[in-house]
């Protein structure tokens, strides 16, 4: 839980460090920024979630050169996919900026913003299997110290170039660039250290990296890969209907969108406990178990829920003013905060099965139940449309609802499988 915070804090630091800078439409673009990459790279976070649950199944059934197999095919894929994605570079930008709404002024800071933290692609893929590795092998205090020296290495960095050298929304964007390619340099190291002779082994082996021995890899992350395609849709559907309203509105939008990153990431603690807790009792066949882990991780969700809720409900018009550019935009910000103090109970529930369905391989089921999700979402926010930004986040909500109620509804028929 604790490593997920410090994974938050990156976007979290720059949405502050933009803040300071006193202009709205800059601290809207790197919202659009923040969501452009989510739609480029965590979107490819299956990569992460993927490598966890092999590693986690791997370590009952196989053992530790088995895991070191999944690795390498996690690798693999990563680096194949950050390819693409470069050599997709002048086309899928502008198409991504467009599809958002940027328009102008946002327009032109996300771009400058998104031209340098674009290529740190081969370092964010890769960064996503070792991750997940390290998870699965449970190495969460290693975790720990690398995204800490992490966020604290791109928060010092974007003081200094953004402030320091006032080299504003780019500085922004060097820092996140660097800190990821140092990220990726320690994370080597630490499995190199850890797990260097399995991989090795894995190496000389070369069936371990065959299309047939990827097959069943590429099937579990397909639908991992699909299912967080269609959830950022989701999200930048917040962005691009608030940016048709106001610089304003997309501004105070993009806070709002960090902090509920920030309580998502915390939570998504207990995802990554689910992955490997119930991927171990999957892997041994142990229903009972299973299903014990699922109601303890649920009910510690919820207790962690409530103090982010109290958080929100005692400091939250403090914390949203220190984070806004402009005096419009912070009052814009404090008129959505019953909505970040209720997203923790919307989500929790569906962040945990997440995990619960990732762990067992669970993934089509996934899918779909993110699927049918979004249809509801697209309607609820044709249906809120008149209630304005208020409507935006009223859908939101609905829609972390409706993920855990079709969730909840596919559970027994997948046990009983």
């Amino acid at each position: 839980m604790v490593t997920n915070v410090a994974t938050a804090l990156i976007g979290v630091g720059d949405m502050w460090i933009v803040g300071q800078l006193g202009d709205a439409p800059t601290q809207g673009a790197v919202d659009v920024g923040a969501k452009l990459f989510a739609a480029l790279f965590t979107v490819m976070n299956f990569l992460k979630t993927g490598t966890t649950g092999l590693v986690a199944q791997a370590g009952t059934r196989s053992g530790a050169q088995e895991q070191a197999a999944v690795l390498l095919r996690g690798l693999v894929v990563g680096l194949a996919i950050a390819a693409l994605l470069l050599l997709a570079k002048p086309l899928l930008l502008p198409a991504l900026l467009d599809a958002l709404g940027a328009r102008g002024e946002v327009r032109d800071a996300a771009r400058i913003y998104a031209d340098i933290r674009y290529w740190s692609a081969p370092a964010v893929m890769a960064n996503f299997a070792i991750v997940g590795f390290l998870v699965g092998r449970r190495r969460m205090k290693t975790v720990l110290a690398i995204e800490v020296a992490y966020n604290l290495l791109n928060v010092v960095l974007g003081l200094w170039l953004a402030l320091g050298l006032d080299r504003g929304i780019a500085g922004i964007g060097w820092s996140s660039f660097v800190a990821e390619y140092a990220k990726l340099a320690v994370c080597a190291a630490v499995v190199l250290h850890l797990a260097g002779g399995d991989l090795r082994e894995a190496l000389r082996a070369r069936v371990h990296l065959s299309l047939a021995s990827l097959r069943p890899f590429l099937s579990v992350n397909r639908d991992l890969f699909l299912r967080t395609v269609v959830l950022m849709v989701a999200i930048s559907a917040l962005t691009r209907l608030g940016a048709e309203r106001s610089a304003v509105v997309l501004a105070a939008n993009g806070i709002l969108y960090q902090l509920f990153v920030f309580s998502a990431l915390l939570l998504d603690g207990f995802e990554n406990a689910a992955q490997v807790l119930n991927g171990e009792r999957h892997g041994e066949d142990d229903r009972a178990g299973f299903v014990a882990y699922v109601r303890a991780i649920l009910w510690r969700g919820f207790a962690v829920a409530a103090g982010l809720a109290a958080v929100f409900g005692v400091a939250g018009e403090a914390i949203l003013a220190s984070f806004a550019a402009t005096g419009a935009v912070a009052r814009e910000a404090q008129s959505l905060l019953p909505w970040l103090i209720v997203i923790p109970f919307a989500g929790v529930a569906s962040f945990v099965l997440d995990g619960v369905f990732v762990g067992a391989s669970w993934t089509r089921a996934l899918l779909l139940s993110m699927a049918g999700a979004a249809a509801g979402y697209a309607l609820l926010l044709w249906l809120t449309w008149p209630l304005g930004n208020h409507g935006l986040w009223l859908s939101f909500v609905l829609f972390l609802v409706l993920r855990t109620g079709l969730q909840l509804a596919l559970m027994p028929r997948l046990l009983r499988a």
